[in-house]
Parts: structure tokens; C-alpha cells; sequence
């Protein structure tokens, strides 16, 4: 283009209106200034008048010296695709001619490069900006750009003719970079859809594999293992958050978790601030074997946990809390200090310490845990034989005990899968008795419905009083819920009837009971019957009024609603009918309590002693209750398998001795033939050791004896002279 023709073609566009632009006028620039009239962006302020200083600074000249030539101040924009696109021509001078490339954007005020992104987005044209400037031929196979072709679009009824215009040209290279990045996000979206596409077609691939899938639910296979552990639920947290909201349950924990750092993230219990930095206490835990699908662990004491496991059993002998206390000032997280302090705690009715000692346990236990025990998938086993396992299985039942009280029975049925999974065919703590109740109160019906339906096959969970009578509880409030079918609602109704009338057939003696505990007065017809009389609970065996006592000492306020009662009164009366008409199953029913029930299994009677229901402990049998219960062990198995075994400590009540006996109540330091507190007594040394040992302790004592002279005057002071020392 010659000087002419723009200087022609700005004075066209000084005299075409533009709002809201302001650009700088041609008589201004000069004729010295080639570069195109750039269009300022909308957010750019406009410019005020300039002076002549100002204008040599836009020109580039100076006082005293020659102007510049025409494009002097150009600075040309290009990418680096674009580049490599143009190749190395260049112009004389090492400038490139105007019409080798007009892909770039041309620069004639270098402050103006701050507002580069904004030219990118297009020019803004009557305070709009166009979609299209320019149209541009692409050939494919290629990078290059044809520049054949290429029309520029009509304004105000003129057509662009010869080379293109500058304007034209800042157009096409932003139009170019514009089309680059729709094409891009275009072959990023084909990408995506080719890639969900494929993953349609495997998955009808699988599907046409596997056959078509049946309506309704899913089988009983396909469902999660009946005692699969959500981690979620383990948290108490989850469901308080679900009662009362997050903010108040979390408000002042957030920022008191980030004070400590705990070396690893736990499920069953969260670290607090308050407790001792943790250290490795010596506890391990290592796979045994695996088979059928099956992993079973044991949990390991090193030389260090050994040594502070003596010093603990020595504390327990001491019968002194105190003692336990110091040895947890040493041993921080031992497992057995803290369940052991955590029941005298709750003896002295301080809860709060007592459920953050437990919490301590389980979190030094599960730090301990093999990079392969799992708390969810149901297949991990611990021997409830070892003794380095029961501290595990007693400190989940106290946690769960504590998280009953505290209002969380979701949690707390949660804890109690997670027990009876570590053993399920053992059921060392016999959580069976206690899982129907916390399913109850956690309004899990359908769970109970199905533990009872797959288990009762292979464990006769129907002769537990327990599942006996809690199995049709929980259908009679299946059907009580109203977003059931009416179809559904009536079926649950009706299995619920069927299931109470077998339970009040096979255990009658627990209707007079259950009737007494909710303060119901029955009718003249069923206290005088023979059935539900008296006579019924008298002529059961013991083992079956400790669980009926068990039961209705837990359970007995599930049934105080008054359309439960009422029910359990319908109930009753189809039973006597039953009973009045000869029906063959209440014989059958009999002979069975007199076989079954002879004596409680040793699991019954641990879980009797740690329920603490007291109905349930004064049932015990002599033979139990006579025993000492130590609460980190109770009633331990008789087949126990020991890793390690303490030593042996000659007690006094072994030595015949009374002389010895004599001297060791004057003198607690005293021992006998070689003896030592620490080690527990050592072989090997004569009986000349022992009677040199023994003529020491006598002079020791003799010398100590002061002889007071009886006709000597005492010396009192009279009644008040005196003073208190």
C-alpha cells in the first residue's frame, strides 16, 4: 500500500462514527507512521489530548536528529507455530516484506503490547464484536494457511481491493489463533466422546457375555457378606452429625486435630491432642496362615511389651490402682494398663476418662495392625485362645458398650459385626446375644431379618430367647412403616404373628416377665392359665432363665409401645387357643427346653459377667460366680495358648513354714531361700543360704525391740497443758 492510499483510507475511517472509541486521529500520527489504526478495547480508558512531547515519543524521533523511516517502530506478534509456518524469508535489511505473511500482530506503540490478549479476543466494532472478519480456505494435510481466497468483509458498501489492508491482516492472524483453539477443544470433545463410546461398548460387551440380568433385586449372593463393616459407620461422628449436625459435633475439633502430628490414620478411633506423644510400645501383628479364603492373625508381644506386661500382672496382684498408673507413666499405651484403669474409672464414675482410656487401647492395637488385616471384609480371624489377642476383642466390646450409652447404636451394631466377624463360628463373647438389641434400637430391621434368615440353617439362632422374640419385633415395625406397599406391609404383618406364636410356645415363662417390666397388668385368663402361670417360669431349666433374664434385663423397653402391647396381647390369646385345642407342638416344645438348656456354654457366662446386667449375673451358677474375675481377662478359655509364660512365684501360702510365714509378715523384705521379688525366685542355692538369711532378719529385729521400765512413773501432762504436736 502506498503512502497515499493510507493516508486516503484513514481520513475515510477519522470521519466514520464510533461509539464508545476513541482512537488516535492520522494528522496526529504523521506520515511517518505506516502501522494500522488499532481499535482501543472497551475496558481500555480513552485517551485525553497528547502533547508534542508525547507524539515525538509515539513517532520515535528526538530533538537533532533525522526521522525515522516508515515502519521504525513495528514490532511484529507471531507464535511459534506461526513462525516455523513462514519459514526464513526475509527482506533486505532483515525486515520481512509487508505481504510475505500477514499472520502476527502489528505493534505501533510498545505500551500497547499490555492489551495484546484483549486484541486477541477481536477487534470491537461499533461496540460489538464481530463473529467472522475474514474467511479463510483451509487446506487439509497441511499447516500452511492459503492466503487465495480470502475476502474481506464489506463496510459501509466498500470492497477491499489488491494488497489487504493492515487491519485485515491483525484480523486473519487473530482469526487463525481463534480457529486453532475451537479446533483443539473440538478434537479434545471427539476425543472424550470416542472414549466414552468405547467404554459403552465393553460394557455391552460384558453384559451380552454375562447374559441378560433379571429383574427385582439382586440375589443373595450378590449382596455384601452379612457381616461386612462400612468404615464410615465406625465412626460415632457420622451419626451424631446425622442428629444434631456437623456444626456442633465438629466445632472445636478442626482446629485442635492440626496441633499434633499422629503417624498414621486410624478407623475405630480418632488421636486427640491430650494424649501422650505415641511411641512403639513392643506390639506387633503377624499373618499366621491363610486358607479357604480365610486369614488368620495373632498379635505379638516383643521382649519390652513382655516386661511391662509382669510389671502389669504384678500391679493387679497389688490390688493399688496407683500401681497401674506409674506403669502407665512409662508404658503410655499399654493395652492391658488401660483397659484395667479404665474399669476403675468407671467404677468411681468418671465415664469420660474411662471411654478415653479404651480409645487409647484401640488406637495402640490398631497401629499394630499387619499391612493385610481388614476391619470390613469379614475374613480376618483372631484366636480368642491367645492372650495377646482377648485385649483386641475387649476393648472393641467396651467401646461398644460405651457408644450404646452415649446415644449411638448405628455405631455401636457396627462394632459389634466387627466382633463376631473376628470369630463367628466361636463367638468368644457371645455377641449373638446382644446383636438383635442393638439392631433394634438402630432401627436396622432389614439386617436383622437377614442375619436371622441366613444363619438360621447352621446356628438355630431361633433357640436364643433372644432372636426368638426380637426376629417378629422387628418385622411388626417393618410393618408399621407407611412407605412400604400395602402388599409388603400385610406379608410382614402375618410373619410377625406366625414367629411371636412359636416364641411364646417355645419360651413361656418370658411373657409374665416382659409383662412385669412394662408395668402391664395381664388379663384373669392368662394368669390363671397353666401355660403362662407361674409354673412356667419355675420349671425352666436354670440356663434358660439366665438368658431370658439377660434378654428382658436389655430389651424389655422395645416393647412398651402401646401398638406392640397390643399385638402381644392378640398374640397371647391365639396361643391359648393353641394350647386349649391340643395343638402337638407345645409337647414338642417342652421335651426341647429340658435337652437343650442343661448348662451355659463358658462364652455365655464371659458375656454375662461383662453385660453387668444384674438380673443375668445373679443367675450365674456357683462354680462361675465363685471364681476371681479380673477385668482385662475374664474367665479365660481353658485351652489358652501361650507364646510366652511368666515366671513362677514361690507365695508365701506354698511354704509350710510357719516361721517363715512369721518373719515375712514382720519383714516384707524377707525371703527365703534365695527368693527375689523381681525374678520371681531363684533355684539352685543350699538351705545354708536361707538360715544365714534368717539369723540376719532375727538379729536385725531383736536389735530393734526397746524394753520400757513398768515401775518407772509415767510422765503425762494433765488433761489440756499440753500441746499438739
Amino acid at each position: 500500500m502506498t503512502e497515499r492510499k493510507f493516508r486516503r483510507a484513514a481520513a475515510r475511517r477519522r470521519h466514520t462514527p464510533a461509539p464508545r472509541q476513541r482512537a488516535v486521529s492520522a494528522q496526529a500520527r504523521g506520515p511517518l507512521s505506516s502501522a494500522p489504526l488499532l481499535p482501543v478495547p472497551r475496558r481500555q480508558r480513552p485517551l485525553g489530548p497528547m502533547s508534542r512531547r508525547a507524539l515525538r515519543r509515539l513517532r520515535g524521533e528526538q530533538r537533532g536528529q533525522e526521522p525515522l523511516g516508515p515502519d521504525a517502530l513495528q514490532f511484529v506478534l507471531r507464535d511459534d507455530d506461526d513462525a516455523e509456518e513462514e519459514g526464513p524469508k526475509r527482506g533486505p535489511g532483515g525486515r520481512r516484506p509487508r505481504d510475505a505473511g500477514k499472520e502476527g500482530v502489528r505493534v505501533n506503540n510498545r505500551f500497547e503490547l499490555i492489551d495484546v490478549e484483549d486484541l486477541e479476543e477481536g477487534p470491537v466494532v461499533n461496540g460489538e464484536r464481530p463473529d467472522c472478519l475474514l474467511a479463510d480456505t483451509v487446506v487439509s494435510g497441511s499447516k500452511r494457511r492459503s492466503q487465495s481466497g480470502s475476502a474481506a468483509t464489506k463496510k459501509d458498501g466498500e470492497v477491499a481491493g489488491g494488497a489487504a489492508p493492515p487491519e485485515q491482516s491483525n484480523a486473519s492472524g487473530k482469526l487463525r489463533k481463534k480457529k486453532k483453539k475451537q479446533k483443539n477443544k473440538k478434537n479434545t470433545a471427539e476425543a472424550s466422546e470416542n472414549g466414552l463410546e468405547d467404554i459403552d461398548r465393553i460394557l455391552e460387551r460384558i453384559e451380552d457375555g454375562s447374559g441378560s440380568r433379571p429383574l427385582g433385586p439382586p440375589p443373595l449372593s450378590s449382596k455384601k457378606h452379612v457381616l461386612y463393616v462400612e468404615h464410615r459407620h465406625l465412626n460415632p461422628d457420622t451419626e451424631l452429625k446425622r442428629y444434631f449436625g456437623a456444626r456442633a459435633v465438629l466445632g472445636e475439633q478442626r482446629p485442635r486435630q492440626r496441633q499434633r502430628v499422629y503417624p498414621k490414620c486410624t478407623w475405630l478411633t480418632t488421636p486427640k491432642s491430650t494424649w501422650p506423644r505415641y511411641t512403639k510400645p513392643g506390639l506387633s501383628m503377624r499373618l499366621l496362615q491363610s486358607r479357604k479364603g480365610l486369614s488368620c492373625f495373632a498379635f505379638e508381644h516383643n521382649e519390652e511389651y513382655q516386661q511391662a506386661q509382669l510389671r502389669f500382672l504384678s500391679a493387679v496382684e497389688s490390688m493399688e490402682p496407683n500401681n497401674i498408673v506409674v506403669l502407665l507413666q512409662t508404658s503410655p499405651y499399654h493395652v492391658d494398663s488401660l483397659l484395667q484403669l479404665s474399669d476403675a474409672c468407671r467404677f468411681q464414675e468418671d465415664q469420660e476418662m474411662a471411654r478415653d482410656l479404651v480409645e487409647r487401647a484401640l488406637y495402640s492395637m490398631e497401629c499394630a495392625f499387619h499391612p493385610l488385616f481388614s476391619l470390613t471384609s469379614g475374613t480376618c480371624r483372631l484366636d480368642y485362645r491367645r492372650p495377646e489377642n482377648r485385649s483386641f476383642y475387649l476393648a472393641l466390646y467396651k467401646q461398644m458398650s460405651f457408644l450404646e450409652k452415649r446415644g449411638c447404636p448405628r455405631t455401636a451394631l457396627e462394632y459389634c459385626k466387627l466382633i463376631l466377624s473376628l470369630e463367628p463360628d466361636e463367638d468368644p463373647l457371645c455377641v449373638l446375644l446382644l446383636i438383635d438389641h442393638l439392631a433394634l434400637r438402630a432401627r436396622d430391621y432389614e439386617y436383622l431379618i437377614r442375619l436371622f434368615q441366613e444363619w438360621e440353617a447352621h446356628r438355630n439362632l431361633s433357640q436364643l430367647p433372644n432372636f426368638a422374640f426380637s426376629v417378629p419385633l422387628a418385622y411388626f415395625l417393618l410393618s408399621q412403616q407407611a412407605d412400604l406397599p400395602e402388599q409388603e406391609l400385610t406379608c410382614a404383618r402375618e410373619k410377625a404373628s406366625l414367629l411371636l406364636r412359636q416364641a411364646l410356645t417355645m419360651f413361656p415363662g418370658v411373657l409374665m416377665p416382659l409383662l412385669g417390666y412394662c408395668s402391664v397388668r395381664p388379663d384373669a385368663t392368662v394368669t390363671c392359665h397353666h401355660f403362662f402361670g407361674p409354673e412356667a417360669e419355675i420349671s425352666q431349666p436354670p440356663a434358660l432363665s439366665q438368658l431370658v433374664s439377660l434378654y428382658l434385663g436389655r430389651s424389655h423397653f422395645l416393647w412398651k409401645e402401646p401398638a406392640t402391647i397390643s399385638w402381644l396381647e392378640e398374640t397371647v390369646r391365639e396361643v391359648l387357643q393353641a394350647v386349649d385345642a391340643g395343638d402337638p407342638a407345645v409337647e414338642a416344645c417342652e421335651s426341647r427346653r429340658k435337652v437343650l438348656y442343661q448348662r451355659a456354654p463358658r462364652n455365655i457366662h464371659r458375656h454375662v459377667i461383662l453385660s453387668e446386667i444384674k438380673e443375668a449375673v445373679a443367675a450365674l451358677p456357683p462354680d462361675v460366680s465363685s471364681q476371681p474375675v479380673l477385668g482385662f481377662d475374664p474367665l479365660p478359655p481353658v485351652d489358652t495358648i501361650y507364646s510366652y509364660v511368666r515366671p513362677e512365684r514361690l507365695s508365701p501360702v506354698s511354704h509350710g513354714n510357719t516361721i517363715a510365714l512369721f518373719f515375712r509378715s514382720l519383714l516384707p523384705n524377707y525371703t527365703m531361700e534365695g527368693e527375689r521379688p523381681e525374678d520371681g525366685g531363684a533355684e539352685g542355692l543350699d538351705h545354708q543360704q536361707g538360715l544365714n538369711r534368717l539369723m540376719l532378719a532375727v538379729r536385725d529385729m531383736m536389735a530393734n525391740f526397746h524394753f520400757h521400765d513398768l515401775e518407772a512413773p509415767r510422765e503425762d501432762h494433765a488433761e489440756g497443758d499440753g500441746e499438739w504436736d
